[in-house]
C-alpha cells in the first residue's frame, strides 16, 4: 500500500494485448503507441477531450453522447426504458408499446429521476488515499480510514468544483487496478432531462428475448433526450457530429462509454469464488424473478405494462450470467488464467525487491474464505436479495439516514457520503409510480426465497414473517405502508431520527427488524474486502515491476475508451456479414409470419415501401466492450459518431474475464439507419435536421 501504480500490465490470455483490439482504456492513458503501431492513428489531446465530453453517463446505467449544440442527448431505448415505463400511465398513453415524438421543445416530456453525469476532470489522489490507510491498521479500522479519506476527497472536489463553474457537480473517488490507483473523478451533472423521441419497443427490441445477444440483429434501439439548463436547452460546446456515410467494412472505430463491470485482474482463487457462489446464486434468483414476473404479466395487459421494464432486465441479467458461468466453467480459460498466475508468482518469488507481495495471492483466498461464509447473509440482509421491494428500500434508506446524517461525512456509511447526497435525494423522492399489487407479488417472492436461503427456523425469518406467510406479511407491509407518497418520505427525511421512530410505519419498523445483523455482517464484508484490497495493490506494483506499463484497469462503471475494426466473423462454418439492412429486417419477420417477437409496428408495415431497404441498419465491430457500455456512441478517427453500441453476441459475454476478438463482437446500431427511420417511418425531419446539422 506504500505506492500507487500509475498502471500495470494485465496477464495475456488469448496472446499479448499489443496484438489486438484489446482494453477499456482511461482517457488519461490511452494506447498510443498501439494505435500508432497498428492504424497509424494518434489520438490528440485535443481529440481525447472533445469525445471525453461528449460522452454522457446515465446514472441508472448506461451510457450516451451528445449529438447535436443544444442539449440532444442519444442513448439505447433500454437505457431511457425506466423514464418510458415511468411517464407511462394506466388508461393513457403508454409510451413503452407506443413510442413517442416531440417535434417542438414545448412538448418534451420531464424526466423527473434521471441524472446525467459527464465526466470533466479527473485527479490522481492515489498518494493521498494510500497515506491514510497506514500500516498496522486492523482491517476493519483501515476500511473506516479509507472511507473517511475518500469522503473528504470528494468533498473537497464538491467545493473546487463549484469555485471552477462546474454546477451542479458531482465527484467520486473511483478505484482502479483493485487499489493500485485512486482517481477523482469530477461530473457535470444534469438534472433536467426530458424525452424527445423514442421508437416502439417492438423495434427497439426486435426479436425479443430469443435473439437477445444474438446477431445478426435488426434493432432500432435509440432514444432521445434533451438537458436542460434554467429551463432551456443547456448549450452544449462538446457533441458529437454526424457521420454522412456512418460505419464502413474495415474502419477504424472508437466505443466511448461506461462498461460496468470486468474480472480480468482478478486471481484464480477470486474466479473460482465467482463460479461458486457468486454466479450459481445469482442465476438461482434470476431464475425464480423471471417466473414470477411472467407469471404476473400474463394475467392481463396492464400487468405486462408494468413488469416490462423489470421482466426485461431480469431475463437479460439472466442471459448474461448463463454466458458467463460458461466461461468460468470453460477449462481453457481457466487454465490460462492459472498458468498466468503461477509465472507471475514464480516471478515474484525470484525478485528480492517484491518479497512484500509474494503473500498477497494467500491474503486474498483466505478473505474469498471469509466472505464465502457470510456471503449468503449479506447479500440476503445487507444486499436486501429477500426484500425485493421499491418500498422496503425507501424505507431502509429513511432509517438510515436518520441514523448517519448526523454523524461526520467520513463516518458514514458510503452511501450517505455528503458528494452523495443529492443524487441518494432524487431518487429517494422520485414521483415514479408504485403499484401496490406488484409490490406485494415481488415482496412475497422474495421473501419466500429468503426462506429458502435461512430456512424456516432461521430466527430472523420468524422475526420477519412475523407469524404470518410470505404473502400475508407482504400484503400487510405495503398495504399498511405511507412510503407510496413522496411528500410522507420528505417529512420523514427532514425530520430526522424523531420523525422516523415516531411514524410506526410497518416498511420501516421491517428495515429496522434486519438493521443490526445486516450492518454487522457488512462490517465484515468491508473488512475482508479491505484486506483483498490492500492485497491487490501488492500485485499490481509486482505486476508493474515485471511486465512494464501501459494497460487498462478493470471496468468500473465510469468512463472508457475502446477501439477496434468493424468487421465481421465466421460462424459455424458460415461468413457472417458485418452489417445487417433494412430489407434483412422485413425478412426476418415474415420467416416468422410476423408473429411476436418479431412483429413490426403498424408504421412500419405502411411505410415500408417509403425505405431505402438497402440502408444499413446494424453492424458489428471488434472493440472490447460489457455491460455499462449500452448506449455508447462509436465514432470514427474523425470524432464523428457512426453508430450506437447496443448489446454484444453471445461469443461477447466471456469478455467479463477474457478478452477474444474471433468471434466476440460488439453491436451497434449504425448512423445511417437511425436518420433514415426518424424521416422515412417516423416523420421525424426536425429531429433528423438537428442531427445532421441540416438547417
Amino acid at each position: 500500500m506504500r505506492t500507487a501504480l500509475l498502471s500495470f500490465v494485465v496477464l495475456a490470455l488469448v496472446g499479448v494485448a499489443a496484438r489486438a483490439d484489446e482494453g477499456m482504456w482511461l482517457f488519461t492513458n490511452p494506447p498510443r503507441k498501439l494505435l500508432e503501431d497498428k492504424y497509424k492513428f494518434d489520438p490528440t489531446p485535443k481529440w481525447l477531450e472533445h469525445v471525453q465530453k461528449s460522452s454522457v453517463r446515465f446514472n441508472s446505467g448506461g451510457s450516451g453522447s451528445f449529438v447535436s449544440p443544444h442539449g440532444l442527448v442519444l442513448t439505447n431505448h433500454h437505457v431511457g426504458l425506466t423514464v418510458l415505463q415511468q411517464i407511462s400511465k394506466p388508461g393513457g398513453k403508454d409510451y413503452v408499446k407506443d413510442g413517442f415524438y416531440a417535434d417542438s421543445h414545448d412538448k418534451e416530456v420531464k424526466a423527473e429521476q434521471e441524472e446525467l453525469n459527464v465526466l470533466m476532470k479527473i485527479e490522481d489522489v492515489s498518494k493521498r488515499v494510500n497515506a491514510a490507510v497506514t500500516e498496522g491498521l486492523t482491517p476493519d479500522k483501515a476500511a473506516a480510514a479509507r472511507r473517511a479519506v475518500l469522503a473528504e476527497i470528494e468533498s473537497e472536489g464538491l467545493e473546487k468544483a463549484e469555485k471552477a463553474g462546474i454546477k451542479p457537480a458531482h465527484t467520486e473517488v473511483v478505484t482502479l487496478y483493485q487499489g493500485g490507483q485512486y482517481n477523482l473523478y469530477t461530473y457535470k451533472k444534469y438534472t433536467d432531462v426530458r424525452l424527445v423521441f423514442a421508437p416502439e419497443q417492438q423495434i427497439a427490441f426486435f426479436g425479443g428475448d430469443p435473439d437477445n445477444f444474438e446477431y445478426p440483429r435488426f434493432d432500432l434501439d435509440v432514444c432521445f433526450f434533451r438537458v436542460y439548463e434554467d429551463g432551456k436547452p443547456a448549450k452544449i460546446e462538446n457533441y458529437l457530429k454526424w457521420s454522412k456515410e456512418g460505419a464502413r467494412d474495415d474502419e477504424l472505430v472508437f466505443v466511448s462509454g461506461h462498461p460496468g463491470r470486468t474480472d480480468r485482474l482478478s486471481t484464480v482463487a477470486d474466479l473460482e469464488y465467482q463460479r461458486d457462489r457468486i454466479f450459481p446464486f445469482s442465476l438461482q434468483l434470476l431464475n425464480r424473478m423471471e417466473v414470477a414476473y411472467s407469471v404476473y404479466s400474463n394475467r392481463s395487459e396492464e400487468n405486462a405494462r408494468r413488469a416490462k421494464e423489470d421482466l426485461f432486465s431480469v431475463q437479460n441479467s439472466r442471459k448474461a450470467r448463463e454466458g458467463g458461468m460458461g466461461g468460468l466453467l470453460d477449462p481453457s480459460i481457466m487454465g490460462k488464467k492459472r498458468e498466468a498466475e503461477k509465472k507471475l508468482r514464480a516471478a515474484v518469488a525470484d525478485n528480492p525487491d517484491l518479497k512484500d507481495a509474494g503473500g498477497a495471492w494467500d491474503k486474498i483466498a483466505g478473505a474469498q474464505k471469509v466472505l464465502g461464509q457470510n456471503s449468503l447473509r449479506y447479500n440476503m440482509l445487507e444486499g436486501a436479495r429477500g426484500f425485493n421491494s421499491h418500498l422496503f428500500r425507501i424505507g431502509r434508506t429513511l432509517l438510515r439516514a436518520s441514523e448517519e446524517l448526523p454523524k461526520p461525512s467520513g463516518e458514514r456509511l458510503r452511501e450517505f457520503r455528503e458528494s452523495n447526497l443529492a443524487s441518494l435525494k432524487d431518487t429517494l423522492f422520485s414521483k415514479e409510480e408504485i403499484y401496490e399489487d406488484f409490490e406485494i407479488m415481488r415482496l412475497a417472492n422474495s421473501l419466500t426465497f429468503l426462506a429458502n436461503q435461512l430456512g424456516a427456523d432461521s430466527d430472523i425469518l420468524k422475526t420477519v414473517l412475523a407469524g404470518k406467510s410470505p404473502q400475508e406479511r407482504a400484503t400487510e407491509l405495503v398495504t399498511g405502508t405511507r412510503l407510496k407518497d413522496v411528500d410522507v418520505r420528505k417529512k420523514l427525511y427532514e425530520g430526522g431520527r424523531t420523525a422516523v421512530n415516531d411514524a410506526h410505519d410497518p416498511m420501516i419498523e421491517l428495515a429496522h427488524t434486519i438493521d443490526a445483523p445486516a450492518r454487522a455482517v457488512r462490517k465484515v464484508v468491508e473488512a475482508e474486502s479491505e484486506v483483498k484490497q490492500q492485497a491487490y495493490a501488492q500485485i499490481a506494483k509486482a505486476k508493474f515491476a515485471v511486465e512494464g506499463t501501459s494497460t487498462y484497469p478493470d471496468a468500473t462503471f465510469t468512463l472508457r475508451l475502446s477501439f477496434g475494426v468493424v468487421k465481421g466473423y465466421e460462424e459455424n462454418g458460415k461468413h457472417v456479414p458485418f452489417e445487417t439492412t433494412f430489407a434483412g429486417l422485413y425478412e426476418r419477420s415474415a420467416e416468422h409470419h410476423n408473429q411476436p417477437p418479431f412483429d413490426l409496428p403498424e408504421r412500419w408495415v405502411q411505410r415500408k415501401n417509403k425505405l431505402n431497404l438497402k440502408t444499413p441498419f446494424n453492424f458489428v465491430c471488434t472493440a472490447d466492450i460489457i455491460g455499462g457500455n449500452s448506449g455508447s456512441p462509436v465514432v470514427n478517427r474523425n470524432g464523428e459518431f457512426v453508430g450506437i453500441i447496443f448489446d454484444g453476441n453471445i461469443q461477447s459475454l466471456v469478455l467479463d474475464f477474457v478478452y477474444t476478438e474471433e468471434v466476440a463482437r460488439a453491436l451497434a446500431v449504425h448512423s445511417r439507419g437511425i436518420t433514415e427511420a426518424l424521416r422515412k417511418v417516423y416523420e421525424a425531419d426536425k429531429l433528423a435536421d438537428e442531427l445532421t446539422g441540416k438547417k
